[in-house]
């Protein structure tokens, strides 16, 4: 039988859902006293959303901007990067909510960024009010790098989000705004076949060192039929880049299944160049550099027979 300490663990995380997964200190201390609350708190037994406001664990996004609407009394527009994750294309994952300034003043905190944006296209995401995805995107890539902006653009499009006339209207309405040219020049590269922000930033260096345009998530049949997919090729060479994660490092089994991806590419005449983030990021000449000279080799590649 659970201790007379658990069941109240128990009863207050009841007492929480019943509220919708959210509880203020106001309907908290109706049964319990404020150094009670501050017990559950400081056990983690309960958390301690925003200011007032508290959750039987730890909530996600959605959940977050919900403790906020009860602290302000007002829903909250969710913008930037908060917006992003609410559509679906979030590649910063900084970990703060941004939300517009709402009608009350909401002090910024280490976790709550407040934007002011007038002007901005808001709609619904699953009940909850955010700026438009095309208006997201285009304000979070002008905040970033080149290639984390790409990267934003590309995701936008993956998802379908919305299409690269829907941005270019955007851009068009915020000429003049820091970093909105930046934003203009990526979108003629903007490609939703793009799976993942290192193949975007990996794209934009060979784009950036003049290679030749490489196929987007281009497949191969080996000599025995089966069908693989590799992130960047050039047919006429036979030459295709892959990015390796931290994930492939880290998984025995997927190291194996791309030793063997690799092999039998090989059977077929093509050349495998693997790519890390070092590569990109702090080697990006030299990787260039490596498929300009496979690219300007000799057109046909031998097959193991």
């Amino acid at each position: 039988m659970a201790d007379r300490g658990s069941l109240g663990v128990m009863y207050i995380h009841d007492f929480i859902d019943a509220a919708g997964g959210l509880a203020t200190t106001e309907q908290l201390l109706t049964f319990m006293s404020r150094k009670s609350l501050q017990t559950h708190v400081r056990k983690r037994e309960i958390v301690r959303v925003c200011h007032g406001v508290y959750a039987a664990s730890a909530p996600d996004v959605a959940g977050r901007l919900a403790a906020l609407d009860l602290m302000v009394g007002e829903s909250l527009v969710a913008c930037l990067g908060t917006a992003a994750e609410l559509h679906g294309f979030d590649t910063e994952d900084d970990g703060r909510l941004h939300i517009l300034a709402p009608g009350v003043r909401v002090r910024p905190t280490k976790g709550v960024m407040v934007h002011q944006r007038v002007g901005a296209l808001i709609e619904r995401v699953d009940g909850r009010l955010c700026t438009a995805p095309d208006w997201t995107a285009v304000e979070v890539a002008r905040t970033l790098t080149r290639p984390r902006a790409l990267a934003t653009l590309d995701a936008a499009l993956h998802v379908g989000a919305c299409t690269v006339g829907d941005m270019r209207v955007v851009v068009k309405e915020h000429a003049g705004r820091r970093g909105i040219v930046r934003v203009r020049e990526l979108l003629e590269y903007a490609d939703g076949r793009a799976e993942s922000p290192m193949e975007s930033e990996a794209r934009l260096v060979f784009i950036d060192h003049g290679l030749p345009e490489a196929e987007l998530q281009y497949w191969i049949v080996d000599r025995y039929g089966a069908r693989w997919r590799v992130d960047f090729a050039w047919p006429d060479a036979k030459v295709v880049a892959e990015y390796d994660s931290e994930d492939w490092h880290a998984n025995p089994k997927i190291w194996r299944r791309d030793r063997i991806k690799i092999g039998r590419l090989e059977e077929r005449g093509w050349t495998t160049v693997p790519m890390v983030v070092d590569d990109v990021r702090v080697h990006p000449e030299r990787l260039a550099s490596r498929i300009e000279r496979l690219l300007s080799g000799p057109v046909s590649r031998r097959e193991i027979p």
